[in-house]
């Protein structure tokens, strides 16, 4: 017994073994969570608007925790397990039941089942992610982030409200073909812009500044028109990049390709 006692405390590897997490990267996940939870509750009580607000709240602060965690030199794997199940709950859950509750309940077993598509796509979508960190590209992800699936849901609702038709208990089929939509993106393989490159801390080109106070502006104008476009665009982003990325690997004929056959023809005889 004491040769062991004695072996743990010469054992380096024993005695470096760090208890304890990180509070400020974990603080700011939880507040995440926390939004997701409310906007649980505030689907359930028919506040729609607020729980859609709830969501976009936690989608900013979801942005927030990881750059701050790289920043301080606070990330840890505690961490990242943490975030993906905040992130479920936030942004697979928490905008599933605001969407079935606000749109696709008159749809009877396709509204419910489209609701439960989007959060089980949201769950393969994060466990995809974590398994694929250390193997993909960085600059791009591989399928529709959630936060930004999670955004647009909660920005179409706000949407309707803006236009006057988010009270209407309605069948809207737009509605639930976003929602097919978003689950299909979230576990295809389309590819989408991390923006990690866009770092805070490095120098960039003047305009780039100039773009970012004028798109500042313009959605300070008209906040909920402006997200929504953004969001929106962010989301038909991945399929347009895709497409040309394919073009550009397998490229179509050209017309004097196409005629190089008939022209050898005609030598021959």
């Amino acid at each position: 017994m004491l040769d062991n006692e004695i072996q743990q405390e010469n054992n380096p590897k024993k005695r470096n073994i760090k208890k304890g997490v990180y509070l400020l990267p974990n603080l700011i996940t939880s507040a995440s969570l926390f939004g997701g939870f409310y906007s649980i509750i505030a689907s359930l009580d028919g506040h729609f608007e607020r729980a859609a607000v709830a969501i976009f709240i936690s989608a900013i602060l979801d942005g927030l925790d990881g750059k701050i965690a790289r920043l301080t030199g606070s990330s840890s794997k505690f961490g990242v397990e943490y975030d993906s199940l905040a992130d479920l709950i936030a942004f697979g859950l928490a905008p599933g039941v605001l969407i079935f509750t606000w749109a696709l309940r008159p749809f009877g077993r396709y509204g419910w089942l489209a609701a439960f598509l989007y959060v089980v796509c949201g769950a393969l979508r994060l466990a995809r992610f974590n398994v694929q960190m250390t193997t993909i590209e960085s600059k791009r992800f591989n399928g529709l982030p959630i936060p930004a699936a999670a955004a647009l849901v909660c920005m179409t609702v706000l949407m309707f409200f803006y236009l006057g038709r988010g009270e209407e208990m309605a069948k809207h089929i737009t509605v639930l073909v976003i929602v097919y939509a978003l689950a299909f993106l979230m576990i295809s393989n389309v590819k989408y812009y991390s923006f990690k490159e866009l770092s805070l801390s490095q120098r960039m080109p003047f305009r780039l500044l100039v773009g970012l106070i004028f798109l500042l502006i313009v959605v300070a104008a008209e906040p909920t028109v402006m997200l929504f476009i953004l969001t929106l665009g962010y989301v038909v982003s991945g399929p347009i990049t895709t497409l040309i990325d394919k073009r550009k690997r397998f490229p179509l004929k050209q017309k004097g390709d196409k005629k190089e056959p008939k022209e050898i023809g005609l030598h021959g005889k």
